[in-house]
C-alpha cells in the first residue's frame, strides 16, 4: 500500500475514535468521567487516554477533577456555525419572497476573508439561468454581493489589501483598488450596488446589506440572473425590491431601521 495512502487511512481511523469520543458528550450527559468514555466508545484504554489527553491539551475537552467537558475551543468554533443556521432559516423566506416578486434567483452570502459563500439560494424558475449554489465561492472583488462586503465590512477591505491580489476574470473586473474603492464609495452612497460581468461575462447582480442587532453587517442579500435576460435598463426597477429585502432581513436579525452604519 502506497505511504499516502496509508497516511490517508491511519488520519480516518484517528478521526472515527475522536468522534466516538465526542459522541459521549450531550446535553443528558455533558460531564462523562474517564471510565463513562472509555466504556461508551469501547476504545483500548490507553488509547482512549491518549486522544482524551490529546482533545484536553488542545482546547478541545475541559477537565474537572475525574470529569471532562466539551472545551472552549470546540463552543468557539461551533458558535458560527450555530448563528448562520439561525440567520439562513430567519432569512430564507424573504429569498423565496424576493424571487417570487422578480422572477430571478435570490442569494444570501456571508464572508470569509476575501471571499463571498452562497448559504441560501431561492432559484428562479426560467428555463435560462446562471445557477447559484449553497456553498459556491466567489471573490469579495468581482461582482455586486462582493461591493457590499467591502462597503459596510471595513475587515473586508483591509482583508483584501492585505492579499495583494485582484484576479481578473472578464474586462469588467475591477483590476486596481483605486477603481475598487470608487465603486465601493459608490455601494455605501447607494445602500445597494448593480454589477454586470464582472466575475463572468454573462452574469449580473444587485445587492444589498443585511445588519444584524449589534448593526454590523451580518450577510449580503442579492438577485443573480443572465445579462441576456436583464439588462442595466432595469436595474432601478429590481433595485428597489432587493433593498426592502435587505431591510426585511435585518429587521428580523434585529436591525432598527435608522440610517445606515457609517464604516
Amino acid at each position: 500500500m502506497p505511504s499516502d495512502e496509508r497516511d490517508r487511512k491511519s488520519s480516518t481511523l484517528v478521526l472515527g475514535k475522536i468522534v466516538r469520543i465526542l459522541d459521549c458528550f450531550s446535553v443528558d450527559e455533558p460531564e462523562p468521567t474517564f471510565q463513562e468514555i472509555l466504556r461508551k466508545t469501547g476504545l483500548p484504554s490507553s488509547t482512549c487516554q491518549r486522544l482524551v489527553q490529546d482533545l484536553t491539551n488542545e482546547g478541545f475537552l475541559d477537565r474537572d477533577g475525574d470529569r471532562y467537558r466539551v472545551g472552549i475551543a470546540l463552543v468557539r468554533w461551533a458558535a458560527p456555525g450555530t448563528l448562520g443556521l439561525d440567520v439562513v432559516r430567519v432569512i430564507q423566506p424573504i429569498l423565496t419572497r424576493l424571487r417570487d416578486e422578480t422572477g430571478e434567483t435570490a442569494c444570501l452570502y456571508v464572508r470569509d476573508g476575501v471571499h463571498r459563500t452562497v448559504v441560501a439560494v431561492a432559484q428562479t424558475r426560467h428555463v435560462v439561468i446562471r445557477p447559484f449554489m449553497v456553498g459556491m465561492v466567489m471573490p469579495i472583488h468581482a461582482g455586486a454581493p462582493g461591493k457590499i462586503f467591502l462597503a459596510f465590512d471595513p475587515e473586508a477591505r483591509e482583508d483584501l489589501e492585505m492579499s495583494g491580489e485582484l484576479a481578473t476574470f472578464t474586462s469588467s473586473t475591477p483590476d486596481s483598488m483605486k477603481l475598487l474603492d470608487e465603486q465601493i464609495a459608490t455601494a455605501r452612497e447607494q445602500g445597494y450596488y448593480a454589477a454586470f460581468g464582472e466575475r463572468h461575462p454573462d452574469v449580473a447582480s444587485i445587492s444589498a446589506p443585511v445588519f444584524d442587532h449589534a448593526r454590523n453587517l451580518a450577510a449580503v442579500i442579492g438577485l443573480g440572473f443572465p445579462t441576456q435576460r436583464v439588462t442595466p435598463e432595469a436595474v432601478d426597477e429590481l433595485a428597489g425590491p432587493v433593498i426592502q429585502a435587505a431591510r426585511d432581513a435585518s429587521a428580523q436579525l434585529g436591525f432598527d431601521d435608522g440610517p445606515l452604519p457609517q464604516r
